[in-house]
């Protein structure tokens, strides 16, 4: 029989289970590799997810981490340079992302008037507009995750993270 939990949220019913039931495991997985199949496979659900939410605006995760970072300026051009150490997925390229942002005309790319060579990004009306409208979706997915667990053990799993992470 496998372990499972259901969870209901609107009219979806989401039932999740163990990592060994979610890969088909038929032997035992000692638990440094269950934990680390565990945060893969998770990460996986949680992108997919997140996906989903920004599809219908013709956006990437990546494209939308730019746009973020852009807002986050308030009104001040920022380099490729600080758009990239600010990036969730450090190994995004920053200039393909910046390109396509572009041509859906929701940042500009300048030249600094001060060094020919910096080239600055500032988000557009239209970049601000997107955000805007995903603004509610995107805490609703939030408050959706947040809601799965107590603050104490979201609180908990965040030091976990962290303390793993470095």
């Amino acid at each position: 029989m496998k372990n499972s939990y259901t969870f209901v949220y609107t009219n979806l019913v989401i039932e999740t289970m163990k990592i060994e039931d979610e890969i088909k495991s038929t032997i035992p997985i000692d638990i440094a590799k269950k934990v680390l199949l565990n945060i893969s496979f998770t990460k996986n659900v949680l992108h997919d997810n997140f996906q989903e939410l920004i599809k219908p605006y013709d956006l990437s995760g990546e494209q939308y981490n730019v746009l973020r970072i852009l807002r986050g300026q308030k009104g001040k051009p920022v380099n490729m340079c600080d758009i990239q150490e600010r990036m969730i997925a450090k190994n995004s390229n920053t200039t393909r992302l910046i390109d396509k942002l572009l041509l859906k005309q929701m940042v500009t790319r300048s030249e600094c008037p001060a060094n020919r060579r910096k080239i600055e990004i500032l988000i557009t009306q239209k970049g601000l507009d997107v955000l805007a409208e995903l603004d509610p979706v995107i805490i609703q997915h939030e408050k959706f995750f947040a809601n799965k667990l107590t603050i104490e053990e979201l609180e908990q799993l965040n030091n976990l993270l962290e303390k793993y992470r470095n």
